[in-house]
């Protein structure tokens, strides 16, 4: 219960609570690691549900660019699902490790980046980048999955211009749709522990209700501390993936 509660809490200031209730999960005795990711994911999606309203009651992000970035994400994610069938995870974590870096220095070297929105494009190129950006980091999501809402954040900011607290308003509705995706394959597969998968649904929503209050109370500049601690922790993680061989 405290797992899920503190993975939701960071997956809805700044995504990447998985890094925490993914190794417990598959702990457990007697899982398998498909029942423990497909456990785990159902945890994640009510946490991410819950997260996603709260912040959609409390900062009102623009649905005309988040809905369809949903949608084109959804599609990539079962497109990186089948990927991730024929090609190892190992394959794409060097990259990965190497995207992470340059996304953390990029942000330090920026500090008033994502203090305000101010959007960078508009029109048809601003809905367009927003597509992309849901293609990309949607197909990343089925390939592989940790940190994906990390990379949301940092893509509404650094490509789109939204400021961190609209930015993780965002990344979690079309973060939803991805776990949703995702779920949708493990329970056609049968690989749920539906008991347990509700045990760890319940601890994310409060989760993820207490982290997105927390969020929209403390602002861009506390979102912004916490990704810099989450990104640095899964670039650790995934760099000692790479060195070990796993």
């Amino acid at each position: 219960m405290t797992t899920g509660l503190a993975a939701g809490f960071i997956d809805a200031v700044v995504g990447g609570g998985g890094l925490l209730q993914l190794p417990v999960t598959l702990m457990i005795p007697g899982l398998t690691p498909v029942q423990a990711l497909a456990t785990n994911k159902m945890g994640s999606v009510f946490g991410t549900a819950t997260s996603a309203l709260t912040f959609f009651r409390r900062v009102r992000p623009d649905l005309r660019t988040a809905l369809p970035m949903a949608a084109v994400a959804l599609v990539a994610s079962g497109l990186g699902a089948a990927v991730a069938a024929a090609l190892p995870a190992s394959v794409f974590k060097p990259v990965i490790v190497l995207a992470l870096v340059a996304v953390l220095l990029f942000t330090a070297l920026k500090p008033s980046m994502g203090r305000l929105t101010a959007l960078r494009h508009t029109g048809a190129r601003h809905y367009g980048l927003a597509a992309a950006l849901g293609a990309g980091i949607g197909f990343y999501d089925g390939v592989m999955g940790p940190g994906t809402g990390s990379f949301l954040i940092i893509g509404l900011v650094s490509v789109l211009g939204y400021s961190f607290l609209e930015a993780s308003a965002k990344a979690k509705i079309v973060n939803l749709a991805t776990n949703l995706g995702a779920l949708a394959v493990f329970a056609a597969h049968g690989s749920i522990l539906w008991g347990l998968g509700l045990v760890l649904g319940l601890s994310n929503m409060v989760g993820g209700y207490l982290g997105a209050r927390t969020a929209v109370a403390r602002g861009s500049s506390f979102i912004r501390v916490v990704f810099f601690a989450v990104v640095s922790v899964l670039i650790v993680k995934l760099g000692w993936d790479v060195l070990t061989g796993r």
